[in-house]
């Protein structure tokens, strides 16, 4: 994986190695990384229980800080809903979640014993602020990223600072129009037919027991598209972004980008016009320039962030 690289400066040199983790639904990544965010070592865990997963992040960082040396930062990018309050007495603790075994498991009780800052934000806020620094958002004053795999959800950074209000964005579970020939009752498990509920990996494979890429089919691309496209046009209505990146192992699939930027358009009804919306949306639509390496790259940011506030 390639260096990732900050304005180097001064508190570079008292700042110490960065323990950072993207935690998602499949799987953990795990590294370890210079406060420039040069990684020193890397893994790759499968999503199963709280204590499978903190039993492997524990001998992994163990094991790279015995190497390389003493951790001074954590950074946490995570699937959710997560707490991200740092007031909170619950910072770090997954909350309702469709995940078996997850709600209530905290980060912080397996981090703790480092003794060092955690710094906690979702899996999308922190591949969001990955693409806006170092990605596809690079010299955009407002991004929104978007992920479609397990889950839904999305991340709007402005002027490199994740937007919230009491807690994260949870775009996957807006409500959407059902498509008039779609009969399928919705697969999330809090609200049915939500978007996740109805466009999310899990449920793809509930309605017709295959991935998108798998059936590899222009109009069951084009009913998940129309979906999709919903979140796409509301994201642009409520944030105005500079870009959205969408990613994810949904959005993998083929045709699927390019119906999204062609629903998104149809959508939109020539209701805005901005130099930001080239016609077809080929610019303004795009994929991850991070590929999977957006959530970790975002991860090291946090905890850069709280370092060169610490230090700069």
């Amino acid at each position: 994986m390639p260096a990732r690289v900050r304005d180097k400066g001064a508190w570079l040199v008292a700042a110490g190695l960065i323990g950072a983790i993207e935690a998602g639904g499949t799987k953990f990544v795990l590294a370890l990384a210079r406060a420039d965010g040069t990684v020193l070592a890397e893994t790759r865990i499968a999503t199963r229980t709280p204590v499978e997963c903190f039993a492997d992040l524990a001998e992994f960082f163990d094991q790279a800080s015995a190497a390389h040396g003493p951790i001074a930062a954590f950074g946490v990018a995570s699937f959710g809903p997560i707490d991200i309050n740092p007031a909170s007495p619950a910072y770090g603790t997954i909350l309702a979640t469709s995940k078996p075994g997850w709600q209530g498991a905290r980060y912080h009780d397996v981090l703790g014993r480092f003794g060092v800052p955690i710094v906690v934000d979702s899996d999308v806020n922190g591949a969001a602020l990955g693409e806006w620094r170092h990605g596809a958002g690079q010299g955009c004053a407002t991004l929104a990223y978007t992920t479609v795999g397990t889950g839904v959800g999305s991340g709007v950074v402005s002027q490199g600072r994740s937007l919230r209000g009491f807690s994260h964005y949870e775009s996957g579970h807006i409500a959407v129009v059902r498509d008039p020939s779609d009969s399928f009752a919705g697969h999330c498990p809090f609200h049915g037919a939500c978007l996740e509920g109805m466009a999310a990996g899990p449920a793809i494979k509930a309605r017709w027991g295959q991935s998108l890429s798998e059936l590899d089919d222009p109009a069951k691309t084009g009913l998940i598209a129309g979906y999709i496209a919903q979140l796409a046009v509301n994201l642009i209505l409520l944030h105005m972004p500079d870009r959205l990146v969408f990613g994810g192992g949904v959005m993998k699939s083929r045709g699927l980008i390019e119906a999204l930027r062609r629903e998104t358009e149809r959508r939109l009804g020539g209701y805005l016009s901005a130099p930001e919306l080239d016609p077809g949306l080929e610019s303004y639509i795009v994929a991850p320039a991070l590929g999977d390496a957006a959530g970790i790259t975002g991860a090291i940011a946090l905890a850069q962030d709280f370092l060169e506030q610490k230090h700069g």
